[in-house]
């Protein structure tokens, strides 16, 4: 390079993601049949209204110019009505939703809009990685705060309240769960709205996994009493809609903190394909029915995820929810991040070892349901094969 890379790098890596799944193509390549249960990338299609609004509105010439930056209205009333149906929450289209390019880009341009150089941010430990590094990538200070099994992975208000919180400007939360399908309830994020309140302290609520594998009714934080003064809520149709490609989430909360984000966006990209947006309007109007279907696919795999860690001899909780299953490696396997790339290329599988999310997961690994019944059998029979052989 003829120049050096910004500064910011320094203390940011190249996804985990990115750079191992670069390693399970490079095994395939070579002839490896890998049996990928790392990610939670839907293999299970949109709907089929979904995807003929998409076709039909690409089929039209008119429909392939520049859109506006807060998307059409259609697509946030679609938004808007879907919150109230499923979660029990008003929110105003013209001002409190934000449609978004996928919700991960939604994180970037939160920070972007509401940090400075030097402020902090809450970040639970385990978490989604993005979280911290797009605090660095704008010269923020991650603050880590622990979540446990012995506290259902839920954040110890009493340890959070002896921090020192003066330059904590963001908290990120992530319910229900990801990577421990841990649930919060309405009571929960009570407690953690009054101490935000308390600490002027804005918590961005990353809400993506609600309807799957959810046996309770879905919740959203800004259903809770004074959610709307310091929490903006995330939202993406990737999981729940199997349309992760399609890049499509959303931002909501109040008018102020929505008119921040968007100063950010409408620099940032050029609008959102019009087919893409009508077909979001259309499958944001799914029958329950689809969604129980997908469920129940979802369901039954989950169930050969449960017979994979029994051979692994991890403990898990059944009462998790979402696309993945967390379990806890033994404690005579010494470094599980070695254990499962001994897994991974002599037992052709891939799984997602806990510590990528921080200390606390360690000891974890996470398993998805993204991957068809054969697959994860084909994976128990590996699996099993290179255990007895050991």
């Amino acid at each position: 390079m003829i120049i050096p890379k910004a500064n910011r790098l320094d203390h940011v890596q190249e996804y985990y993601f990115a750079r191992k799944l670069a390693e399970v193509r490079n095994l395939m390549a070579q002839g490896h049949d890998v049996v990928n249960l790392g990610i939670g990338d839907p293999d299970l299609p949109a709907s089929d209204e979904t995807v003929t609004a998409l076709t039909q509105s690409a089929q039209n010439p008119k429909n392939h110019g520049y859109q506006p930056y807060r998307s059409i209205l259609a697509l946030r009333q679609a938004f808007a009505n879907w919150y109230s149906s499923t979660y029990n929450v008003t929110l105003n289209p013209e001002t409190e939703v934000l449609p978004l390019l996928g919700s991960k880009e939604g994180i970037f341009h939160i920070a972007m809009a509401f940090l400075n150089p030097g402020d902090q941010v809450l970040v639970p430990n385990p978490g989604y990685p993005a979280y911290a590094a797009v605090a660095k990538l704008v010269n923020a200070e991650p603050v880590f705060f622990d979540l446990t099994e012995d506290t259902n992975w839920l954040p110890d208000l009493a340890a959070l309240r002896a921090l020192d919180t003066s330059r904590v400007k963001l908290m990120f939360l992530n319910y229900p769960n990801m990577p421990t399908g841990a649930l919060a309830s309405e009571a929960d994020f009570e407690k953690i709205i009054e101490f935000a309140r308390e600490r002027e302290i804005l918590i961005v609520h990353d809400n993506p996994y609600s309807l799957v594998l959810n046996e309770k009714a879905p919740i959203s934080i800004l259903h809770a009493a004074g959610a709307m003064d310091c929490c903006v809520e995330l939202n993406s149709m990737s999981k729940s809609f199997n349309m992760a490609g399609w890049r499509i989430g959303m931002v909501a909360g109040q008018k102020e903190y929505i008119d921040a984000i968007i100063a950010v966006k409408s620099n940032l990209d050029s609008g959102m394909f019009l087919p893409v947006q009508h077909a979001a309007v259309q499958a944001l109007s799914n029958s329950d029915n689809w969604h129980q279907e997908r469920n129940a696919v979802y369901r039954k795999r989950r169930e050969l995820v449960y017979e994979l860690l029994d051979v692994l001899h991890c403990k898990y909780s059944k009462e998790a929810t979402g696309m993945f299953v967390w379990g806890r490696v033994p404690d005579d396997v010494e470094d599980v991040e070695a254990f499962l790339d001994r897994i991974l290329y002599q037992a052709n599988v891939f799984l997602t070892p806990g510590k990528i999310f921080g200390s606390n997961g360690e000891r974890y690994v996470r398993i998805s349901v993204c991957a068809t019944e054969e697959n994860i059998r084909k994976a128990i029979k590996n699996v099993k094969a290179l255990l007895i052989n050991a």
